[in-house]
C-alpha cells in the first residue's frame, strides 16, 4: 500500500510533553508525540501486548513508556529502549502545515495488526565468516539479545542453544495464566527466527561444559563443539525444592517450563485439593490461575506472616491475602513443612502435606497436588564442569559480572538474567534479581554491546506485574526498605505504595492506578522521584514534570 499525508489534528492542540492517539484512515491509529518544537509520529500501540502507548509516559529524551508492564520506546526512531517489547515501532514522517499536524504514512502500517516493524538489519545482510555470537539459553535473554544485536546491526551469524525443546516463549504466562500450549507462548517460532534474523536456534540441546580456552561450548551426548567468537550465558534458573520427605512424589511439582504447566492443569481439576507451598509470586499467580478451576480446598503455606512480604511489605500482603481469602484460599503462615506423606492408595504420589505451626503444633493437610514456589537456583552447573573456570560460579551459583554485564577475567564473554550478579545502578551493590524482564534487558543491553563494539553499562530500573485479581505492577530494588508511604485503598486494590530506605523512595509498587508504576521507573531513572517528606504531603508522582523539554531531566 502506498504512503498517504493527511492532516491528523490542530497544532494548537498539542503541547511540549504532550501525546495523543489520532485516527488516520479507517481504523488506523497514530501516536503523536512533542518535545518542543518537534513532532514525532509512530504506531500508537505497544508491540508486546498491545497497550494504547498514548496512556503511557513520555519523558524529554524521547522515551514512551507503555502503561501496562514497562516496554520502551524510542518516539523519534520508533527503536525499542527497553524489554518486553519484542519489536519496534513504525516511524512516520510529520510536519505542521497551515496550522495542522499531517502525517506521512503507510496506512496498512497504522492498524494493531501491522503496529510493529522487522529489525533494521534484515537477514539477507549476515556475513557468515566468523563462529559469531553463541547464546546458551533460550529464555528472554536469549530472545531480547538477538533481536538487540540485529537492531543495533550485527552482521555476523547468530546461533542459540536452547535446553528447551521450544522457540523462546513468554514464561510470564505459565504462572499468570496456565497457559499450556508451547505455540501460543512463543515469541517468534524458529522459521522467524531464521528467515527474519538469521539465527540458527537450536532446541532440546544441552550444554555440558565450556572450553573458553578454545573458545567452544560443549554439548551432550554427543561431545560436539560449537564454536564461538562472542559468548552469552543466559540459562536462567532451577526451581528450588525443599530438602524434606516426599519432595520427589509424581503429583509434587514445580514450575518452569511448558511440560511442568501440562501436569500442573491436568492435576488440578474440578474437586481435587491443592497444597502450594510459598506464598510469593510463582505461588500466589498460580493461586490465582487455578482458582476459576472449582477446587475443593487450596491450601498456601508461608514462613512469613504475610503473603509477598519480603517483596511488598506487610500492609499489601495483608491486603492480598484478604482478597485470596475472599476466594476460598486458606493461608497456614509462620508455618514450616515437616515432610510430604504418600498417598496411602498409591505410594509414588502425595496424599498429604504436615506443617508446623508457630506453636509447634503439627498440622496435616490433605493433597491430590502440591505445588513447590520456593525460588530458583541459577543454571550454571554446566560451568562447575568446565575445567580450570569452576571458580567462575559462586556458592549460590551466581556468575559476578561488571556493570556491562561481562565476565570478570574472560574476554567477549556475558552473562545475563537469573545467573548474573550484577553492579546496581547507582549503588554499585552486587545483586542477582530473577524478573523475567531483567533477563530481557540485560539481553538488550549485551546486544547493543556487541553489535556496537562499546561497552553499554545496564542501568535499567527493573520492572515487574502479576496477575493477583487486579493487575499489580512494581519499579525499583526494595530489598531492605525501612518505610512504607500508602496512597490509596489498600482494601480496595487500588493504590501505590512507595518503599522507602534510608530516607530515599527506592521502589514503588499500585494497582489499578496506571501509568503509575511506568512513571515511577523514570523518575528513579532520572533521580527526579520525589521525596517521602513530599509524599507524604501529598505529592503526586504524575505531576512531575518529565516530558516537556523545559523540564530538562538528566540521567542520574
Amino acid at each position: 500500500m502506498s504512503q498517504k499525508t493527511i492532516a491528523v489534528l490542530d497544532d494548537s492542540e498539542l503541547k511540549d510533553g504532550e501525546m495523543k492517539q489520532v485516527d488516520f484512515e479507517g481504523d488506523g491509529k497514530v501516536l503523536l508525540s512533542r518535545l518542543g518544537d518537534k513532532i514525532h509520529a509512530t504506531s500508537a500501540f505497544c508491540t508486546h501486548y498491545g497497550a494504547p502507548l498514548a496512556k503511557g509516559v513520555l519523558t524529554s529524551d524521547g522515551r514512551v513508556v507503555c502503561p501496562w508492564h514497562g516496554a520502551c520506546f524510542n518516539v523519534c526512531t520508533g527503536d525499542i529502549e527497553d524489554a518486553p517489547a519484542p519489536t519496534a515501532l513504525h516511524s512516520f514522517k510529520a510536519h505542521v502545515e497551515n496550522g495542522k499536524i499531517h502525517v506521512t504514512a503507510d496506512p496498512g502500517q497504522t492498524t494493531k495488526a501491522n503496529f510493529s516493524r522487522p529489525p533494521k538489519l534484515l537477514a539477507k545482510s549476515v556475513t557468515t565468516t566468523s563462529a559469531g555470537v553463541v547464546i546458551v539459553g533460550g529464555g528472554s535473554g536469549a530472545f531480547q539479545t538477538v533481536e538487540s544485536l540485529r537492531e543495533h546491526g550485527y552482521s555476523g551469524p547468530i546461533t542459540v542453544l536452547s535446553k528447551e525443546p521450544y522457540a523462546p516463549i513468554d514464561r510470564t504466562k505459565l504462572s499468570k495464566a496456565l497457559v499450556t500450549d508451547a505455540s501460543k507462548l512463543e515469541w517468534l517460532s524458529s522459521s522467524v527466527l531464521h528467515e527474519k534474523y538469521n539465527t540458527a536456534l537450536r532446541t532440546g540441546v544441552e550444554v555440558t561444559s565450556i572450553d573458553f580456552n578454545q573458545k567452544a561450548v560443549v554439548v551432550a551426548s554427543t561431545q560436539e563443539r560449537v564454536p564461538y567468537e562472542t559468548l552469552v550465558l543466559a540459562t536462567g534458573g532451577v526451581p528450588r525444592k525443599l530438602p524434606i520427605g516426599g519432595k520427589d512424589l509424581s503429583n509434587v511439582f514445580t514450575l518452569r517450563g511448558v511440560d511442568d504447566a501440562k501436569k500442573i492443569d491436568a492435576s488440578v481439576t474440578e474437586g481435587k485439593k491443592l497444597v502450594v507451598i510459598g506464598s510469593s509470586f510463582i505461588s500466589m499467580e498460580l493461586v490465582a490461575a487455578v482458582q476459576k478451576k472449582n477446587l475443593a480446598s487450596i491450601d498456601v503455606i508461608g514462613m512469613e506472616e504475610f503473603p509477598f512480604e519480603a517483596v511488598l511489605g506487610k500492609q499489601v500482603g495483608a491486603a492480598l491475602k484478604k482478597f485470596h481469602e475472599s476466594k476460598g484460599v486458606k493461608f497456614h503462615m509462620l508455618t514450616k513443612v515437616k515432610e510430604i506423606v504418600p498417598s496411602s492408595s498409591d505410594s509414588s504420589k502425595a496424599g498429604s502435606v504436615v506443617i508446623t505451626d508457630s506453636e509447634g503444633k503439627d498440622i496435616t493437610l490433605e493433597a491430590d497436588a502440591v505445588i513447590m514456589g520456593v525460588g530458583v537456583a541459577p543454571a550454571t552447573e554446566y560451568i562447575k564442569s568446565s575445567h580450570g573456570f569452576e571458580n567462575l560460579v559462586d556458592k549460590t551459583g551466581a556468575i559476578t559480572v561488571d556493570e556491562f554485564l561481562r565476565v570478570k577475567g574472560l574476554d567477549n564473554v556475558f552473562a545475563i538474567g537469573d545467573i548474573a550478579l550484577y553492579p546496581q545502578p547507582g549503588t554499585g551493590e552486587l545483586r542477582r534479581i530473577e524478573h523475567w524482564n531483567v533477563a530481557g534487558n540485560h539481553g538488550r543491553a549485551v546486544g547493543k554491546t556487541i553489535a556496537e563494539g562499546k561497552g553499554q553499562p545496564f542501568v535499567k530500573v527493573p520492572v515487574f506485574w502479576s496477575a493477583q485479581g487486579q493487575q499489580l505492577r512494581y519499579c525499583g530494588v526494595g530489598a531492605g526498605f525501612d518505610d512504607v508511604i500508602v496512597d490509596g485503598n489498600l482494601d480496595d486494590l487500588k493504590f501505590i505504595v512507595y518503599y522507602v530506605k534510608q530516607d530515599k523512595v527506592i521502589a514503588v509498587a499500585s494497582m489499578q492506578r496506571d501509568p503509575a508504576v511506568s512513571k515511577a521507573s523514570e523518575l528513579l531513572r532520572l533521580g527526579l522521584m520525589p521525596t517521602p517528606a513530599e509524599l507524604r504531603a501529598g505529592k503526586d508522582l504524575l505531576s512531575v514534570d518529565i516530558a516537556s523539554v523545559a523540564s530538562k531531566p538528566k540521567v542520574a
